[in-house]
């Protein structure tokens, strides 16, 4: 095994050196002269143990341990930058995370030179919506910039898959010459036209489309989708991946989409969808939680219950009502509308929640569990056709909360 050893800038490493470098990285124990560091590794020991590492007061006060950045703007974004060239976009996101809870990093997001130096993901979103109050106007218009292209990634990643889902399948018992790009049948359009086939370019020049007709819906028969979203902090993730959603629902024909966003007041975004960015500038995350209140709002809205779809997210950490909140969702069952309960709308999909009043909501006949961006299309596809989301749940294998026995039914 030494003639195998690593080479680092030192010269060749031994297995026992690369063990001891591996050693010294994971503990920080970083020696300036040791041979088992190349220049980069102590670059890299340098980054972490700015974040992890004990600090100077760690020995008197184990609570105060904390990390070196300072409040230095430039300083952050150079460590930030050192993190990005030791670890993929993953890594960054979990050690940014880190930073901002460890040493209490937000105040930083109000720096420009910071924002260009970071790496953008849904937490970062949140974080900025959460501080753009108080934020100066330069760095505002960084902020929504930034927002701006999490937004457009976001959308590229879900909009098709939402949209296709949604649109339902395709009516492949009629056919028509004037598909729609994304409906062509290329097997038999490319048979009805071998005869336009160009032998110096090596390609047919299609002179007929064949494709798959759709199922046409009249406006007054469109279903009607009411997402619901808790806005409190610990929802952050969700109202923002939520609020992209609603904005590709609204934007196909074939549903009606409403967005009520709450904690303690309600903020009605419906107006805003055609806007993501804007819909995201509207939202108010923290403060308490009245989902007896939203769901009462949402529900004086549905003028045709048996055409309608309550997709209600929240942690249910209820802070107004709980019983009326119950006796309402199960007036709402029984009037016909289609009400699902998503914990969380995360690409973690495990949340934290009260499970007492998870198992109440579930004893109504009300679908309650967590779901991931990539499956929240299929799962409102499925919703539409009103069929068993149960099933389509365990179909996904996803584990939907138990109904408490003790619970009232929707039918009390």
């Amino acid at each position: 095994m030494d003639d195998e050893g690593e080479m680092n800038e030192a010269g060749p490493l031994t297995a026992d050196g690369g063990r001891e470098r591996r050693w010294r990285l994971a503990i920080g124990a970083a020696d300036e002269a040791s041979p088992s560091l190349s220049s980069d590794d102590k670059r890299l020991s340098a980054a972490l143990d700015a974040l992890y590492g004990d600090g100077d007061s760690a020995a008197s006060d184990p609570r105060k341990r904390r990390g070196g950045l300072g409040r230095s703007a430039p300083r952050v974004a150079q460590w930030m930058g050192d993190i990005r060239s030791f670890f993929p976009a993953q890594v960054v996101q979990i050690v940014q995370k880190d930073a901002f809870e460890r040493l209490d990093l937000k105040q930083m997001l109000m720096e420009p030179e910071f924002l260009k130096a970071i790496e953008a993901d849904v937490n970062l979103v949140a974080d900025l919506i959460s501080l753009r109050s108080v934020m100066p106007a330069r760095t505002k218009d960084i902020a929504r910039t930034i927002i701006a292209d999490i937004v457009a990634k976001l959308m590229q990643r879900l909009e098709q898959k939402t949209a296709e889902a949604i649109r339902g399948a395709f009516d492949r018992s009629r056919r028509t010459n004037r598909p729609r790009a994304r409906d062509i049948d290329w097997q038999r359009t490319i048979s009805a036209n071998l005869r336009h086939y160009q032998p110096e370019h090596k390609t047919i020049v299609p002179e007929k489309l064949v494709g798959f007709m759709r199922k046409q819906r009249r406006l007054v028969d469109l279903d009607e989708v009411v997402l619901c979203v808790d806005q409190s902090g610990s929802m952050a993730s969700s109202v923002i991946y939520a609020s992209i959603f609603a904005a590709v629902m609204a934007s196909l024909p074939v549903v009606r989409t409403k967005l009520v966003c709450f904690d303690t007041a309600i903020v009605d975004l419906t107006e805003e969808l055609s806007d993501p960015v804007e819909v995201l500038f509207g939202v108010q995350l923290g403060g308490g939680t009245d989902i007896n209140q939203a769901v009462a709002y949402c529900a004086d809205r549905i003028e045709r219950p048996t055409k309608s779809h309550l997709v209600l997210i929240t942690d249910l950490y209820e802070g107004g009502n709980g019983q009326e909140l119950l006796r309402r969702l199960a007036a709402l069952v029984r009037s016909g509308v289609n009400v699902v309960m998503l914990l969380a709308l995360t690409d973690q999909g495990r949340p934290g929640y009260d499970p007492a009043m998870a198992g109440s909501v579930a004893a109504l006949g009300i679908p309650v569990f967590a779901c991931t961006p990539d499956l929240f299309p299929d799962m409102m596809a499925a919703a539409l056709r009103r069929e068993d989301i149960g099933a389509w749940a365990a179909g996904a294998d996803i584990k939907l909360i138990r109904a408490d026995a003790e619970a009232p039914r929707a039918d009390e």
